[in-house]
Parts: C-alpha cells; sequence; structure tokens
C-alpha cells in the first residue's frame, strides 16, 4: 500500500495533466481525482495545494470560458448555465458575466447568426427556414423573446439561385 505522500504526489500530477490541457474549475478537478479512486483527505490537500499555487482559480476559469465562449457566439444566459454546472459559485458567475456584458450586445448577436443561418438555408419555404432559424438561436441559448424580437426584422423569402444546388431526376427514363 502506498503512502499518503507518494497518493498525494500522484493526485497533483494527474490534476498538472488535466490542467496541461485547459483551465479547470475546483469542482472539476475534484470530480476526477476522485473517479481515480482518491481519498476525500489526498483530493482535499492536492486541490489546497493547486489553489495555493494559483494553478486553480475559479475566477480566472470563468473568465477565460465566457471569452472563449463568446467566440462561437452564445448567449450569456447558455455561458452562466455552463459555468453553473462546472461548478463555478453564483457569485463568481455574475462578477464575470458582467463584465462580459459590458461589450456585448445580444440584440446583434442574434441578428447576425439569424443572417449567417438564413444564408445557408436558401431555398428552404420561409416557413420552415423561420422554425430552423428559431430552434438553432434557441439551442445557443437565447430567450424567445429576443429571439421573435430580432427575427421580426429578417426577411425569409430568400430565393434559392438559380443554376446551383439542382439536381435534376428524370423520372420518365426506366433502366
Amino acid at each position: 500500500m502506498k503512502n499518503n505522500s507518494e497518493l498525494l504526489q500522484k493526485a497533483k500530477g494527474y490534476a498538472f495533466l488535466l490542467l496541461k490541457f485547459r483551465l479547470r474549475s475546483e469542482r472539476e478537478i475534484r470530480e476526477r481525482l476522485q473517479r481515480k479512486k482518491f481519498s476525500a483527505e489526498i483530493v482535499q490537500e492536492a486541490l489546497s495545494f493547486l489553489k495555493e499555487k494559483s494553478f486553480l482559480d475559479d475566477a480566472l476559469f470563468a473568465r477565460e470560458w465566457i471569452s472563449s465562449r463568446l467566440k462561437r457566439p452564445l448567449a450569456l444566459r447558455r455561458i452562466g448555465q455552463e459555468l453553473e454546472a462546472k461548478g463555478i459559485s453564483e457569485k463568481i458567475i455574475q462578477s464575470q458575466l458582467g463584465e462580459a456584458a459590458k461589450g456585448y450586445c445580444e440584440g446583434a448577436v442574434i441578428q447576425q447568426l439569424a443572417e449567417e443561418k438564413i444564408e445557408k438555408l436558401r431555398g428552404i419555404e420561409p416557413r420552415k427556414a423561420k422554425q430552423r432559424v428559431y430552434s438553432y438561436l434557441l439551442r445557443r441559448g437565447f430567450s424567445p423573446e429576443a429571439i421573435i424580437d430580432a427575427m421580426n426584422n429578417q426577411s425569409f423569402d430568400v430565393p434559392r439561385p438559380k443554376g446551383r444546388g439542382l439536381l435534376r431526376i428524370d423520372t420518365e427514363r426506366r433502366f
């Protein structure tokens, strides 16, 4: 049986391996160490060490997570839900989302995403296109009210381009 210092070193090594790929929340590291069957005492010591040496910081993790997710782009509401699922405290989520919201215009983001999606849906019946855009934006985390407001300014009557993407099927010809 290994002694505690060896187990602690192994737990720290595994935590560093996880942090090597991307920042992680305290809860993520805790759960991964527990999955590896480290005792609660070893897990707590490893987490304390990581926090003490500034390798584990939930506020920094939240800031970086928000930054990377806004490049996608997603709604702040959805990003907040993701952070909550990763074990970030409500206080940290609110402060970091508040900072990110200063340069964020939800209406403009919805408008841009809707325009891009409409362009991809050329030639589809307007009612179907509208439903697909609405569903797409909902999955991105935007509120139904904000989506409807933005979609009221959109035109879904995008004609199919002539000669491109058309497949002619000859149904009269038998083989």
